[in-house]
C-alpha cells in the first residue's frame, strides 16, 4: 500500500504531462502536422553546435564516470562563477556553486536544507505548481501571494502573508506561466518589504530566485538580478531552457558569500545533494557545460511564435497579455470554465493547460516552444475555436 500522500498525487497527476501524453495520441492519430500541442515547455530549438561537440570531448576524459565531490566539479563551478561575474558583476567562486540535477534538484535540495516541519514558503500566482509540492516533500507549508490584472504581486498582500513563520519567497522571473517579467520597481519594493520584516522578526528570510528562463527575453527588457536587491538571495539556475537540455537535467544554486551564514548553508545543500539521492550533478553533461556557460541556443524563433500567437490571438478576439519572456502565453478563457474551454479546444486538435494548473482559474497557458509551421497553422484553428464559443453562448 503506498502512502496516503503518494495515493492522492497519483489521483491527481500533472495536468501538463497528461495533456502531453494526450498529444502523442492525437499525433499518431492525425499526424504531428495537424495537431496543435502547446501542453508542455520542451524546448523546440536545437542545442548549439558547440554543446555536442563539448559532449563529445568529454567522454575523452578518463575519470568521466567516476563519483566526484557532492557539489560537483570544481573547475566547472569555477568557469560558472567566472562567468557570473562578469555578467552580473557578482563575487562568487567555485565554493558559492552548487551543482544540480536542473532546477528542480536545485530547489529540492535548498528546501531541505533550509525548512522545519509547519515553516512557510511565499509563492506568487500564478506560479509552476510543482513548487507546492517541492514544498510539502519537507513538511513545508505554501502561503500564496495574489496577484494584479497584469500578473504582478500584490505588494499589499505579500505584506501581510509574511509571517514570524515565514522562511523562504520564492521569485520566478521571467515568470511561468504568465511570462511576464518582474521591473526592478517590483524587485525593489519586494526588497524592501522583506528587510523589513527580517528586521521584525528577528531571523532570515530567505528569497530564493528560480531563473530556468532568464535568458529567454524579448525586446531588451531587464532582468533584475535578485542578489544586488537583497543580500539572502540564493539563485537557482538550469540549462534546460537557455541551452535546450532538459532531459540532462543540469543546473546549480549560487549562494552568495553575503547571504546569512553562507558557509553552513553552502555545506548543508552539498549535503542534502548526497541525502536525497542525487549524489551528484551528472558527470558528463557537467564537464559539457563547463565549455558553454557563455552561450545560449538561438532564442529567435521562441519570438517570432511569439508574435505570430499573440497578433493571431488578438486579431480573432482573444484577450492576453504578450509576453515578455519565457515561450508561454497566459490566455484569458473566453469563457468562465476554463478546463471546459480546454476540452472543447480538443475538438479542434488544440492542447492548452488550465489556468487552475497554476492556482489562477480562468485563463489557460500554451507554451509556444514549437514549429513555427505549426503555429501559424493554429491560428486558422484558434478562429474555428472561437466561432464555436460565440455559437454556443447564442
Amino acid at each position: 500500500m503506498i502512502s496516503n500522500r503518494m495515493k492522492k498525487l497519483v489521483n491527481n497527476n500533472s495536468v501538463i504531462r497528461q495533456m502531453f501524453e494526450e498529444g502523442k495520441k492525437l499525433k499518431e492519430k492525425y499526424g504531428e502536422e495537424n495537431v496543435y500541442d502547446f501542453s508542455l515547455g520542451n524546448p523546440s530549438v536545437q542545442p548549439p553546435d558547440k554543446v555536442n561537440l563539448a559532449i563529445r570531448k568529454s567522454l575523452e576524459i578518463n575519470s568521466i564516470h567516476n563519483y566526484m565531490s557532492n557539489s560537483g566539479y570544481e573547475d566547472v563551478r569555477q568557469k560558472i562563477a567566472e562567468s557570473l561575474n562578469l555578467r552580473f558583476n557578482t563575487k562568487y567562486s567555485n565554493k558559492n556553486i552548487i551543482m544540480s540535477v536542473g532546477a528542480a534538484g536545485g530547489i529540492n535540495v535548498t528546501l531541505e536544507s533550509i525548512l522545519n516541519p509547519d515553516e512557510e514558503v511565499i509563492v506568487f500566482i500564478p506560479y509552476f505548481m510543482e513548487y507546492k509540492n517541492y514544498i510539502e516533500n519537507y513538511n513545508g507549508k505554501v502561503v500564496e501571494v495574489l496577484c494584479n490584472e497584469n500578473f504582478e504581486p500584490d505588494m499589499e498582500d505579500f505584506e501581510k502573508k509574511i509571517t514570524s513563520n515565514t522562511k523562504a519567497v520564492i521569485v520566478n522571473s521571467p515568470n511561468n506561466p504568465s511570462g511576464i517579467v518582474y521591473s526592478e520597481k517590483i524587485i525593489g519594493e519586494l526588497a524592501r518589504i522583506l528587510k523589513m520584516k527580517e528586521k521584525e522578526f528577528n531571523h532570515t528570510i530567505y528569497l530564493i530566485s528560480d531563473e530556468p528562463y532568464r535568458e529567454i527575453v524579448y525586446d531588451n527588457i531587464n532582468v533584475p538580478y535578485l542578489t544586488h536587491y537583497y543580500k539572502d538571495t540564493i539563485v537557482i539556475y538550469c540549462y534546460s531552457k537557455s541551452l535546450s537540455l532538459p532531459g540532462e537535467r543540469i543546473g546549480f544554486v549560487a549562494i552568495p558569500d553575503e547571504v546569512e551564514d553562507s558557509e553552513e548553508l553552502i555545506q548543508a545543500l552539498t549535503i542534502a545533494t548526497r541525502i536525497l539521492g542525487f549524489v551528484n550533478a551528472p558527470s558528463l553533461i557537467q564537464k559539457a557545460i563547463a565549455e558553454c556557460v557563455n552561450i545560449t541556443c538561438d532564442m529567435s524563433e521562441y519570438e517570432k511564435n511569439r508574435d505570430i500567437l499573440y497578433n493571431g490571438l488578438i486579431d480573432n478576439g482573444y484577450e492576453c497579455k504578450k509576453p515578455q519572456g519565457t515561450f508561454y502565453l497566459f490566455l484569458k478563457s473566453p469563457i468562465q470554465n476554463e478546463k471546459e474551454f480546454c476540452n472543447i479546444a480538443k475538438k479542434f486538435n488544440i492542447l492548452m493547460v488550465p489556468g487552475s494548473s497554476f492556482a489562477m482559474p480562468g485563463y489557460v497557458r500554451l507554451a509556444f516552444c514549437t514549429e513555427t509551421k505549426i503555429v501559424e497553422k493554429s491560428i486558422d484553428k484558434f478562429k474555428e475555436l472561437m466561432d464555436e464559443i460565440k455559437k454556443n453562448a447564442i
